[in-house]
């Protein structure tokens, strides 16, 4: 019950800070340079074109009244109608969050697993060979941008080794795939269609890859820090000078005390990792949130914009809760 409470009130007080990215955004994208009219319609579309243009999408109306009919339909579910192709942005948007979200959770799910391993293993090791070569490929991987690695994936994993499909979609176009949530590889598992979750899974590879590189770097390094100061620690230094069995040290001390930090670092990652999409969908041409963003942003279409960013947001602030909670589960000090 104590957590339930903590999660009621947690989700109150994060009205507000909603509030206030709506309130920005509506602000901050209108100050942005250009014509979101004349980006459509191009520089040859007439005045008159231009005014009936803007009279359609409720442009011509004063600012106030603008974002009071962009809040009022906010409460009604109602995100707006995008400037660029006319079609409601909540419909266009439910169609790009599921593969989005579907490759950052596979991603940063696969990156927690391998951090921890590593990382705990890695300090366990310090300063041999072994940790050094664990703190170089991290390094490396921190420094390498993702729409070069996801290139050279597809040169090597498609053109040369052709082991993973073209970098066309999410699935083979000949599949035969009902769509539920947008997430092709859950749907297929919720239908039980077998060569869908095939196909799907064969395209999610190297894109997963290649947002795995860049996202187990920074999780690596602070996993070893953690462990490495949980190892330095007296307590520790006690149940080992009491001779406590290995399995009891490593599970019961080294592992739990390390974990303690990891959902806070886990819920940046997950942010960190929706920024990093926008490059990796492009380069794997994966029509998802982020692409769909930022063309939203390139041809300053307001709704798609605002709409973007406000999901964003609320996929922050959920996350960090999350995180928050599994923090006060895994730390006995924490009390909700």
């Amino acid at each position: 019950m104590r957590i339930l409470r903590f999660v009621a009130r947690r989700l109150i007080q994060l009205i507000p800070v909603l509030l206030g990215v709506i309130v920005l955004t509506f602000l901050l994208v209108r100050v942005l340079p250009g014509d979101p009219v004349r980006t459509i319609l191009g520089q040859n579309a007439t005045e008159a074109d231009a005014d009936a243009a803007r009279a359609r999408f409720g442009l011509d109306q004063p600012l106030w009244r603008q974002f009071l009919d962009y809040l009022t339909g906010l409460v009604t579910g109602d995100f707006g109608t995008s400037i660029q192709s006319g079609a409601p942005v909540g419909a266009e948007m439910a169609l790009r969050v599921g593969p989005t979200l579907e490759l950052v959770v596979i991603a940063v799910t696969i990156s927690l697993a391998v951090a921890t391993v590593l990382g705990v293993w890695s300090a366990r090791r310090a300063d041999r060979p072994a940790d050094h070569g664990i703190r170089v490929l991290a390094l490396v991987g921190n420094s390498v941008p993702e729409f070069w690695l996801g290139l050279v994936l597809v040169l090597v994993g498609y053109s040369v080794l052709g082991w993973f499909p073209a970098p066309n979609g999410r699935v083979d176009p000949d599949t035969d795939l009902t769509p539920l949530t947008g997430a092709d590889l859950v749907d297929a598992a919720l239908t039980g269609n077998g060569p869908a979750m095939a196909s799907a899974a064969a395209y999610l590879v190297l894109p997963v890859l290649t947002l795995v590189i860049g996202v187990v770097a920074p999780l690596l390094r602070s996993v070893r820090a953690s462990a490495l100061e949980v190892l330095h620690s007296e307590p520790y230094a006690a149940a080992a000078a009491h001779g406590l069995p290995r399995r009891t040290l490593l599970y019961g001390y080294l592992m739990r005390a390390t974990l303690v930090r990891l959902p806070s670092l886990a819920a940046l990652v997950f942010g960190t990792a929706i920024g990093s999409t926008v490059l990796v969908e492009y380069v794997f041409s994966w029509q998802g949130f982020g692409q769909w963003a930022l063309r939203g942003l390139l041809y300053r279409d307001y709704p798609v914009v605002q709409a973007s960013v406000l999901v964003i947001a609320l996929c922050y602030v959920l996350v960090f809760l999350i995180a928050d909670v599994v923090h006060a589960i895994l730390d006995p000090r924490v009390r909700i």
